[in-house]
């Protein structure tokens, strides 16, 4: 039995400049935080010759070709693994809520068939890997914060030049800054689930087409994440809420579907109420919105977006990454 462990993460600067129809004509840049929230794929040997699956649903099947999980079959293709096999997936949040869910679950699945293989792959490749498997393999139009956010875990930096490669580094801050960071920042649940594919499809279409509106855009989203990085190695988490709010400014120029007229009003509630700024998490249109909102004030925006509905998560930062949580 192999059970990993892969978290989710939350993205603080830069989203979208990671797709590949902007890196591969600008080069990307991205600050995002693994958090303490996890998808779990537990691995057994089958006595059967065939393969089980179980996630929302349950699948039984004699080869890969029958499995319907795309990221399932592609991770078992990949891997060479075909048979006796049982994989079960669970998770602590949603799926289809811009937490990077399904780069977390493939992160954790293909940890789980190399633990199975014997095999010990670094970090950095397991993440690129599922890249390959959801960019390349599947055509997903997402880009890679998200598998390496979890894969390396901890406050991470990416950069990402034209052909594609990633030079991460973890930003290293004091634990007094994390702290506050933690404490400052909160999340709620919009109860809105949706698929980010059609908002991103629509983002790197404009972007091929050398759309000025949205290119200069993520230009913009580029230049705060690196002004987000300095804020919080300064250890200014006052202008990183500042920061927060014009990345939101921008980031709705995007697509009309990143908001719509209540995400714009429980914003307008969180401000009012002394948050400094946030942003929708993923593409936008619903999931988990983020707030950064001083010590003094988190009582009144807590109060006021609990009575509109939304459903507050803890934040705390997950610093282990990708792990092999049980291997017998």
């Amino acid at each position: 039995m192999i059970i990993t462990r892969t978290p989710f993460r939350v993205s603080l600067g830069g989203g979208g400049t990671d797709l590949p129809s902007y890196y591969s004509r600008y080069g990307g840049f991205i600050v995002g935080a693994a958090i303490n929230r996890y998808v779990y794929v537990m691995l057994n040997r089958r006595f059967e010759d065939s393969i089980r699956v179980s996630y929302s649903q349950t699948e039984i099947v004699d080869g890969l070709d029958d499995v319907e999980h795309p990221i399932v079959r592609e991770a078992l293709k990949f891997t060479g693994l075909n048979k006796h096999l049982e994989i079960v997936s669970i998770a602590d949040l949603p799926a289809n809520t811009g937490l990077g869910s399904s780069c977390a679950f493939t992160v954790g699945l293909l940890n789980a068939l190399h633990a199975m293989k014997r095999e010990h792959v670094p970090l950095e490749e397991l993440a690129e890997e599922a890249c390959y498997i959801e960019i390349e393999r599947l055509g997903e139009p997402i880009g890679k914060q998200d598998q390496y956010i979890a894969a390396l875990g901890g406050i991470t930096c990416l950069e990402i030049d034209r052909e594609g490669g990633v030079h991460s580094y973890s930003l290293q801050l004091p634990e007094e800054t994390v702290q506050e960071l933690e404490s400052n920042t909160l999340i709620f649940y919009t109860g809105i689930q949706r698929s980010a594919s059609d908002v991103l499809r629509g983002q790197s279409k404009a972007t091929e087409e050398k759309d000025e509106r949205v290119t200069q855009a993520l230009h913009m989203i580029k230049d705060i994440g690196r002004e987000i990085k300095v804020a919080l190695v300064q250890g200014d988490l006052d202008r990183f809420g500042w920061l927060m709010d014009q990345h939101w400014q921008v980031k709705k120029t995007l697509s009309e579907k990143v908001t719509a007229s209540n995400l714009d009003r429980w914003y307008e509630i969180a401000k009012s109420h002394g948050a400094l700024g946030g942003k929708v998490m993923g593409a936008g249109g619903g999931g988990f919105f983020m707030f950064y909102c001083p010590n003094g004030a988190r009582g009144r925006l807590r109060e006021a977006l609990t009575a509109e509905g939304l459903k507050e998560m803890r934040l705390g930062i997950d610093f282990e990454g990708a792990k092999v949580a049980v291997n017998f």
